[in-house]
């Protein structure tokens, strides 16, 4: 079993069709792509315990408890504020784990981090199943959250430095089909959630436990064929015909930057920057889409006069279904903007697709409440779905802007390493978001439907810092590549050199 997760046991025999290993990347991304998709939970689980008790109420717990005292209980209801806790953890185990076993991944090979992967992903939902079971929100933080964060981790960037070195002619479209996955997998799992906690609901269950452990194995079986799947080319190895661009200050390198090297570049962190400002500003728009289109429009979206608030229940559950709409489109154009962006940027090149992000990208921030004011929601709604398509792109691009300016012998690795921008991003935008929307609304008394304004014109200032990083970014110093004697033995370390 080992034996067959060696990195040399995974070299391609001369033939292999490289478009098999798109799939098998895939494959990997649409299972980990749940973790977007875990507030189908949220709300099942915050009456888990009144309904194992028989009851339909959420059990509030004590207002005399401490916040630790909450998190121990076992005999009250989680809030969702508690378990949305899980989505932070993802995200910033997600660019830790990417960032600390990034070399790792390199030496032992995408075969062996996905099935890591796998096993911390769908483990981790059987820890959490148990920890429903039991009630015990420690073990969900512990099991999805953590272990299952490391897991996404390996399985994001197990893919990228194989897909890059089979298609040195398209990098962008190659990372775009894989990375396009983890933005579509909520889009399958998030409704096949609903099925098996609808299947398995009783009397005394919501369903969730029993739906983690059959989610659990069916991704732990598509994760495996995954890993199973992948080849990683011979050293040497060219598309048929192709020639890589030789021309004197290219932004694509034909040498390669070693790892620890890669950092004290300067074109690192104004990549990082680049990366950390558009998602930055992509998750604000993605956590207050709904609520914002419901605020702004109120009533317009049924025809009816009067803002959010002066509706009735019934109303108001026709327009949260328009808003989970717009919300089930937004994540369409997030998956189809990675593939369109990233096979785009082999075209235009790396520089000039980022330079559309952030240019248009500020404008169309900003033209935001100029939609909202002029009461057209075809106009609000046709600015967030081209946002979209560029928060989807910018993630599947970056990989490929990483090898065009560091070569390929490092490139998961260093991808990892940037992927704490990410980790970052989730923490400064919905924290931007979140309290410029309460200072508006609680300090400035300002209406609801005008609490965005600034929002989106502080997320167009984000974007700002993101183009001058960009317009910053040369091609890396000569210092900083390595010699052929150093990419030898690191070829060597890393089993590239394999022949079987």
């Amino acid at each position: 079993m080992f034996a067959l997760l060696a990195k040399e046991r995974t070299v391609a025999r001369p033939g292999f069709n490289r478009w098999l290993v798109p799939p098998a990347a895939l494959a990997i991304h649409l299972c980990i792509g749940m973790a977007y998709g875990f507030s189908v939970f949220w709300l099942p689980l915050s009456h888990a315990y009144a309904v194992a008790q028989g009851g339909t109420e959420p059990v509030a717990c004590s207002t005399e408890m401490s916040m630790l005292a909450q998190i121990i209980a076992r005999d009250c209801d989680w809030k969702i504020s508690t378990l949305g806790w899980m989505f932070t953890l993802f995200f910033v185990y997600l660019g830790s784990s990417a960032a600390v076993f990034g070399h790792w991944l390199e030496h032992a090979g995408p075969r062996k981090a996905g099935v890591v992967a796998a096993l911390c992903w769908a483990g981790g939902l059987l820890i959490s199943a148990f920890g429903v079971y039991i009630h015990e929100i420690r073990l969900l933080w512990l099991g999805s959250g953590i272990i299952g964060g490391c897991g996404l981790g390996l399985g994001y960037i197990s893919p990228v430095s194989t897909l890059i070195k089979w298609f040195p002619d398209r990098r962008g479209m190659a990372t775009g089909m894989a990375i396009m996955g983890f933005g579509g997998g909520a889009m399958i799992g998030s409704p096949l959630a609903d099925l098996l906690m609808r299947q398995y609901q009783g009397p005394t269950s919501v369903g969730v436990w029993e739906t983690f452990v059959t989610m659990g194995a069916l991704y732990f079986i598509a994760m495996m064929c995954g890993a199973f799947g992948y080849r990683v080319p011979p050293m040497g190895w060219k598309p048929s015909g192709w020639e890589p661009k030789q021309n004197s200050g290219s932004m694509i390198t034909t040498r390669h930057v070693h790892l620890y090297r890669a950092p004290s570049t300067a074109q690192f962190w104004l990549l990082w920057g680049v990366l950390c400002m558009n998602v930055s500003a992509g998750i604000g728009v993605i956590g207050m889409a709904s609520p914002m289109l419901q605020e702004v429009f109120g009533g317009r979206l049924i025809d009816l006069p009067g803002t959010l608030a002066d509706l009735g229940s019934e109303e108001k559950l026709r327009i949260a279904a328009i808003a989970a709409g717009f919300t089930g489109l937004l994540s369409l154009l997030n998956i189809l903007g990675r593939i369109f962006w990233a096979s785009l940027s082999d075209y235009i090149g790396r520089k000039v697709t980022y330079f559309v992000f952030f240019t248009l990208g500020m404008a169309l921030y900003a033209a935001v409440p100029y939609a909202g004011g002029l009461g057209s929601v075809a106009l609000f709604v046709g600015i967030f779905c081209v946002i979209l398509t560029m928060y989807g792109g910018g993630f599947a691009t970056i990989p490929a802007y990483l090898a065009d300016m560091f070569g390929t012998q490092f490139v998961g690795a260093i991808h990892g390493r940037l992927l704490t921008a990410w980790s970052m991003a989730g923490i400064l935008g919905p924290v931007i978001v979140n309290y410029i929307r309460e200072y508006q609304i609680d300090v400035l008394h300002v209406p609801a439907a005008h609490a965005y304004n600034t929002t989106m014109y502080v997320l167009a200032g984000l974007l700002l810092v993101g183009f001058f990083c960009n317009l910053a970014l040369r091609p890396v110093a000569d210092r900083f590549y390595m010699s052929d004697a150093e990419l030898e033995a690191e070829r060597r370390l890393a089993h590239d050199l394999a022949t079987r």
